[in-house]
């Protein structure tokens, strides 16, 4: 299914404890290890990478493949994908193929042989959104930079 709303994806990070990532970086200065170090330092989600690249990120095992992380760990709750839109088809079919129970595509990653063949598997589907964004709304995370205050206004608040 299709996650649209803000209550489903508060659902589904909710029951989730497990995030495959796809395309984690050990650069510092790329998003996917901003996101992924975020999530780690929240301790709510088991964030492992997948990048065959690299060995580990921050000291956690990465896994070349999202095969190799399921024969070894059993299917992730999440694959979050940090690929370009071409490439998530296929990782999509490894995503089923994991027997994942949900994919993320972050911000950018759209494409729609790769919604389609996740939510006919039967995958929850988030599109287009960032689990470090979402995951901060819903930990009242981005109150600190002002976000998420309950206020909706276009005007300024008077100087004090």
């Amino acid at each position: 299914m299709i996650l649209t709303t803000v209550s489903q994806r508060r659902d589904l990070l909710a029951r989730s404890r497990t995030v495959a990532m796809v395309g984690a970086s050990p650069n510092p200065t790329r998003p996917s290890y901003f996101v992924f170090s975020y999530l780690r330092t929240r301790r709510r989600l088991d964030v492992t990478p997948i990048n065959p690249a690299v060995n580990a990120i921050d000291g956690v095992r990465a896994y070349p493949t999202l095969a190799a992380y399921a024969a070894e760990r059993g299917a992730p709750d999440i694959v979050d994908v940090f690929r370009k839109p071409a490439d998530a088809p296929q990782v999509t079919r490894e995503a089923i193929a994991a027997g994942a129970k949900a994919i993320w595509f972050q911000y950018g990653v759209i494409n729609e042989e790769a919604i389609r063949l996740a939510d006919e598997a039967g995958l929850d589907v988030v599109v287009d959104r960032c689990i470090k964004v979402e995951s901060a709304r819903f930990d009242r995370g981005l109150s600190i930079g002002g976000f998420d205050s309950g206020l909706i206004s276009a005007r300024r608040s008077a100087p004090r």
